[in-house]
């Protein structure tokens, strides 16, 4: 005999895949509804800082436990309360510029090249660890958070505790050992221009003052200037060491250096609207933001000044230069 299949029976296993497709439809919006309100508090801090690892677990294997569990506190407190490091720190270093280029004027400069050149890598491999550190958790702030809360979120809740802190407190403290490269410029007797020491000193006191006065805007310049400073300093070690590659031309650095003064005065611009607009929430002083905007923008007024000087102007000085002495020649 032949079997003929029951009409109810095939009727009921269209059902069942109906059903079992109505169910999968379901699931898969339930997990993508669940999905977005996880970006959504991602988004949103509720006054409890979390560290990037805590977002992706798969990152904690990366993180030392000091780095997990240092407190941003101590670090902001002696900040506040001791500004006379900074200030002595840029006193003497101005008095260094001042006399040790007085002394140097009558002796004999030194080389100092290798020494220079480990210098500029160690300086490198700090800011490239800096970078590692500061740029991710930026980047995931940016992704998850409004640009008001990225420039007004106070810095105890959007990145103060935890490694980021870590690495914010040892970028304030390495501007004050960065004056070892104008050591090394007098004691090599290269000229030291007026943009190199004013950079120095104004840096050390304005990130001072970003960390007394708890900033919510100090992540961004952070990560703008450990990533700016390694590769400025890395260039500097392959130029010293003759490894540099032909491609990597100083223009480049020069266009990362304009870029980073033209984010830094944009974002003291987007900081003083906020105030101007009264927002009393935005964790961020009008004396910070000055200062911020007036340091920027001064820096990026030097350094294209610099630039235009060097890129533009010298080379069409020296072509004009061979071309007067090959026409001298012709005659």
């Amino acid at each position: 005999m032949v079997s003929i299949a029951s009409p109810s029976l095939s009727n009921d296993s269209k059902f069942r895949a109906q059903t079992n497709l109505s169910l999968l439809f379901q699931f898969t919006l339930i997990q993508i509804n669940s999905f977005y309100h996880q970006l959504e508090n991602l988004a949103k801090p509720k006054g409890e800082f979390k560290q990037l690892f805590q977002h992706y677990p798969c990152l904690s294997m990366f993180y030392t436990n000091f780095e997990k569990n240092f407190s941003y506190v101590n670090g902001q407190t002696a900040a506040k309360e001791n500004w006379w490091i900074p200030l002595t720190a840029v006193s003497l270093y101005l008095s260094y510029c001042y006399f040790g280029k007085k002394y140097m004027a009558t002796r004999s400069a030194f080389d100092l090249k290798m020494p220079l050149a480990y210098w500029n890598l160690f300086l490198s491999t700090f800011s490239f660890m800096g970078m590692v550190r500061t740029v991710p958790h930026l980047l995931h702030n940016l992704t998850t958070m409004t640009l008001e809360e990225n420039l007004c979120t106070p810095a105890a809740t959007q990145f103060g505790d935890g490694a980021v802190g870590l690495w914010i407190q040892l970028f304030v403290a390495s501007k004050v050992p960065e004056f070892i490269d104008t050591v090394f410029i007098v004691l090599r007797k290269k000229n030291l221009i007026f943009l190199h020491w004013y950079h120095h000193i104004s840096v050390l006191t304005f990130c001072w003052h970003c960390l007394a006065t708890e900033s919510s805007t100090g992540l961004i310049f952070t990560a703008m200037n450990f990533s700016v400073h390694a590769i400025m300093y890395g260039y500097y070690f392959l130029m010293a060491v003759n490894m540099k590659p032909k491609w990597l031309a100083p223009g480049f650095i020069t266009i990362a250096q304009i870029s980073q003064m033209f984010v830094g005065t944009t974002v003291c611009v987007l900081s003083g609207i906020q105030l101007w607009k009264g927002n009393e929430s935005c964790a961020i002083t009008k004396e910070n933001v000055a200062a911020g905007g007036l340091m920027y923008g001064s820096y990026l007024s030097l350094f294209c000044e610099f630039a235009v000087k060097r890129f533009i102007i010298a080379p069409r000085k020296r072509a004009a230069k061979k071309l007067a002495e090959k026409n001298s020649k012709a005659l």
